[in-house]
């Protein structure tokens, strides 16, 4: 019964309004490059499609199939995503993991918002999820620079 109740508590009303409130949700017109990330082990999607414009992202959008907790991540990720470069989604990526995985910090600005899922550490079942729209975002911001150098 205690697991259950930490579950509830795992879903708190801060999560579950990030999760109803996902911004930049849709599709773009002609994006600059598409990435879809799947997690094996609860089947939850995100893909995210992006424009690049002299190597940060300038318009947004995702498709996000997920648990609360990837909805949130998610969520505070589309908020904030505007202007971040390929440097600052992969340092997104490794402090989210780190936060998750290690127990450190949670990221830093602008996406500390993710701290709310900290509470998610003690789930490891739920950690892909929660970093597929960083993982999705930094594959798609890749494979626009892999084009910008071709």
């Amino acid at each position: 019964m205690s697991q259950d109740r930490d579950l509830i508590k795992l879903y708190s009303g801060r999560i579950l309004a990030l999760a109803a409130a996902i911004p930049r949700i849709g599709h773009l017109d002609a994006p600059d490059a598409t990435a879809r990330r799947r997690s094996p082990l609860c089947g939850s999607t995100v893909t995210v499609e992006l424009k690049v414009d002299h190597g940060r992202i300038s318009d947004f959008a995702q498709d996000v199939k997920a648990c609360a907790l990837g909805q949130a991540a998610a969520s505070v990720i589309g908020a904030e995503i505007i202007g971040s470069d390929i440097h600052d989604i992969k340092r997104l990526r490794d402090e989210l993991k780190a936060m998750l995985e290690q127990d450190g910090p949670p990221p830093t600005a602008p996406f500390q918002e993710l701290e709310v899922l900290i509470p998610a550490r003690a789930y490891k079942n739920r950690h892909a999820s929660i970093l597929l729209a960083a993982e999705a975002t930094l594959e798609a911001l890749e494979q626009a620079e892999a084009q910008d150098c071709a």
